[in-house]
């Protein structure tokens, strides 16, 4: 199980994803959250292919799902659910992502 928390920022809805390895070649999804868009998503992407991390933005099914969901672009969500999708499926090591506003 691959467990990612997400801080989005200003909207203050938290997300915790969890990725879970299950027959063949599928990713078993949750999100936890009080985001309803969010809530959402997780009904159209509950089941991944392990590759999906490695799938056109235009054609990936995290994004089509959030193209249709979420009326913020800049929601970090759609790319933490990916990473999770890629460490569960032993695609790449865990580290963290870091997003920072730096004023001069």
């Amino acid at each position: 199980m691959t467990k990612v928390v997400v801080n989005p920022g200003i909207c203050g809805f938290p997300v915790t994803v969890i990725a879970e390895k299950r027959e063949g070649k599928k990713i078993h999804i949750s999100l936890d959250t009080e985001c309803e868009m969010v809530k959402k998503m997780a009904e159209d992407i509950a089941s991944l292919e392990m590759m999906a991390s490695f799938t056109g933005l235009a054609i990936n099914p995290v994004y089509k799902s959030a193209a249709q969901h979420l009326k913020h672009a800049a929601c970090p969500v759609p790319s933490a659910i990916l990473k999770a999708v890629e460490v569960e499926a032993g695609l790449c090591i865990p580290k963290d992502v870091n997003i920072s506003f730096v004023s001069d």
